[in-house]
């Protein structure tokens, strides 16, 4: 009997968390598999556009996190001082942020960040800074 309710208890809070996620003011809906956001503000779908999440070779990290930090002019120590407009970051070293890569949004192209259109990640930044970093949640998934 206490592995069966192990087992529902697991299933269960597998479940609620992500709706958890989906109940912060603002959140930023990562699909690895469609290289697809879905912005939710407000419990409504406000946005869907074209990402670029981590190439062959590196990685994007899968869960969920509060925004931690954000940059709106940054550059990246890592790699040559590659901009990274309207950083917003979530896990480490890993962001959403803008990119002048526009042609690859779409597809996997990143070391691992989550690449924007500037606009969209203006957008996004500017919408995380109205509602407070605790109040926006990153959901990255398959």
């Amino acid at each position: 009997m206490n592995r069966i309710l192990s087992a529902v208890f697991a299933t269960a809070l597998s479940i609620l968390t992500p709706i958890a996620a989906l109940a912060a003011p603002l959140v930023a809906k990562v699909d690895i598999s469609s290289q697809t956001m879905t912005v939710i503000y407000n419990g409504e779908i406000a946005y869907q556009w074209p990402v670029s999440t981590a190439r062959k070779g590196k990685y994007t990290p899968r869960g969920q996190w509060s925004a931690k930090w954000l940059s709106k002019n940054h550059k990246s120590s890592l790699y040559d001082n590659a901009p990274m407009p309207y950083s917003i970051f979530f896990n480490g070293n890993y962001a959403i942020h803008g990119t002048n890569q526009i042609s690859r949004l779409g597809r996997p192209a990143s070391a691992g960040c989550v690449r924007l259109h500037p606009e969209h990640a203006a957008v996004l930044f500017n919408l995380t800074q109205q509602v407070g970093k605790q109040n926006m949640r990153v959901v990255i998934q398959n």
